[in-house]
């Protein structure tokens, strides 16, 4: 360490390949065929220069990593390295190809320890990342397998290197260096005698590649979140009604948005004028309003641009009084949600029954998943949504007491870290002294983030003024979500233990 000045990554170049072949046989001394010739490394060279690099200590050659672009569909799943490499004339190389191939990686023998393999394994990655490609494959030699050949299969040999009880320099390298086997492959090698020709399949997938789009539109990956923390306050109208919810949708759109959240049942107001009916009466009559609302909330979407979750309303379908939203798309499309899970209170004095329906959404910022109030307390709504790929997830709610608004608040944030998700909760404040059975509200909207690195250390990414009339707006980036599931501190979704239990829909 106290004789290194400088470590330089570098492209590699025909003009080092003598220093080169000097740094092979010292490297593959149990190997002393392994050595490419110096037309191979020019073809290599030639057709893919970006993925041919050395590591250089003081102006020497300390390690090199070389790799080709492959179409890996066209690769039979037990390939050898004489057909991954087109018998060592690298013609299985195209850049149309979606997979980077390791061909080779070594580290000087005087060099090693100073983890420049990682070096080398982290540069193949940025390089799979901004070409947008699958993902990294290679057959990983096993090279103390001989040691156990006469009693473990190669399977069993693995699985005690994964538990630490066999040390395998380079398999227990790669797998720290987040590569995972995929399989063995059989005959892989010639020659390599300490592995007894098997090598294992490892891969590292891209988590932010993404299929080429033919159509002039991608999945936005920064998303602005609007909430709409709804004031109470007595409105006439239908007309006055929307012309409020036009106002935070012009607000939020303006912030340019990509969803607008409202709460749930914000257009209770509206029961007033029905407070001489009984309570089941006057919000049958509030359902009324429900296919206009839906109708005009789709043109606001439209007219701001803008995803608008409209909270929650009364519905009633063949006699049955149901709580549900609608997701009105800026293309103009709309989706239907339910609240499943229906309080005592709803059911005692509305007569409302839970509805059936739960599922993710699909959206130009990614999948979405939207749980109404008391749907938020019960985990495996959300996990099953989560299964659907969710990123996303918006909760409408009311809360009269802080009490309802703490069991909303503190299982939403719950399940933003199970479900390695975003959460957003929005609610209204204020009091409805003319609304049976509405009459005070408390709320505080919010959203929430996984509790790792990459996010604030509470898990809190923005909140609003409790009970104040307001708009919150934030922004969640979705590809943290992505690198949170692979490499994350604690991996919820991945570390399940599925072989014990399992949670699916009826």
């Amino acid at each position: 360490m106290e004789n290194i000045d400088n470590i330089e990554l570098k492209y590699l170049t025909l003009n080092d390949y003598q220093e080169l072949k000097a740094a092979m046989i010292a490297s593959y001394s149990s190997m002393p065929d392994s050595i490419w010739n110096e037309k191979q490394i020019k073809t290599l060279i030639e057709k893919f220069p970006e993925g041919q690099v050395v590591i250089k200590i003081n102006n020497q050659i300390a390690g090199c990593a070389l790799c080709i672009i492959v179409n890996y569909d066209s690769f039979d799943d037990n390939h050898s390295y004489e057909d991954i490499t087109g018998n060592y004339t690298f013609s299985t190389h195209t850049s149309e190809g979606d997979i980077i191939y390791g061909i080779d990686v070594f580290i000087k023998p005087e060099f090693r320890g100073l983890r420049l393999g990682r070096r080398l394994y982290d540069y193949r990655k940025e390089l799979c990342e901004r070409l947008n490609l699958k993902g990294l494959a290679f057959g990983g030699r096993i090279p103390n397998y001989h040691k156990f050949a006469d009693t473990l299969s190669p399977k069993e040999y693995i699985d005690k290197v994964r538990r630490k009880e066999i040390h395998d320099p380079v398999l227990n390298f790669q797998i720290s260096n987040d590569f995972h086997p995929a399989r063995i492959l059989t005959n892989y090698l010639e020659g390599d005698s300490n592995s007894r020709d098997y090598a294992v399949l490892l891969e590292w997938d891209n988590i932010y590649y993404e299929k080429k789009n033919k159509k002039a539109s991608t999945i936005k990956k920064i998303v602005r979140l609007g909430l709409v923390q709804w004031q109470m306050r007595p409105y006439k109208t239908l007309d006055d009604v929307m012309e409020q919810a036009e106002f935070f949708i012009d607000a939020v759109s303006g912030y340019r948005s990509d969803f607008a959240l409202f709460p749930e049942f914000f257009n209770a107001p509206l029961m007033a004028e029905n407070n001489h009916l009984s309570t089941p009466e006057a919000i049958r009559e509030l359902a009324n309003h429900t296919s206009e609302m839906v109708h005009r909330f789709s043109k606001l979407a439209i007219s701001y641009n803008i995803n608008i979750i409209t909270g929650s309303m009364p519905e009633v379908v063949e006699g049955k009084l149901y709580n549900v939203g609608y997701l009105c798309r800026r293309d103009g499309s709309m989706e239907r949600y339910e609240k499943l899970h229906v309080t005592p209170d709803e059911a005692k004095v509305w007569g409302m029954v839970g509805g059936n329906k739960l599922q993710a959404f699909d959206t130009d910022c990614g999948k979405i998943g939207v749980l109404i109030c008391y749907d938020s307390e019960f985990p495996e709504l959300s996990r099953l949504l989560a299964d659907e790929g969710m990123d996303i997830l918006f909760v409408p709610f009311l809360t009269d007491t802080q009490n309802g608004f703490s069991r909303v608040r503190h299982c939403a944030q719950a399940r933003a870290i199970e479900n390695e998700c975003y959460v957003a909760i929005a609610g209204s404040v204020g009091n409805l002294p003319k609304v049976q059975n509405m009459d005070i509200q408390f709320a505080q909207s919010m959203v929430f983030t996984p509790c790792d690195f990459p996010f604030p250390t509470n898990g809190v990414k923005a909140e609003a003024t409790q009970n104040s009339e307001m708009i919150l707006i934030a922004d969640v980036d979705i590809d943290l979500l992505r690198n949170l599931n692979q490499f994350g501190s604690v991996r919820n979704l991945k570390d399940r233990r599925t072989d014990l239990f399992e949670l699916r829909k009826k």
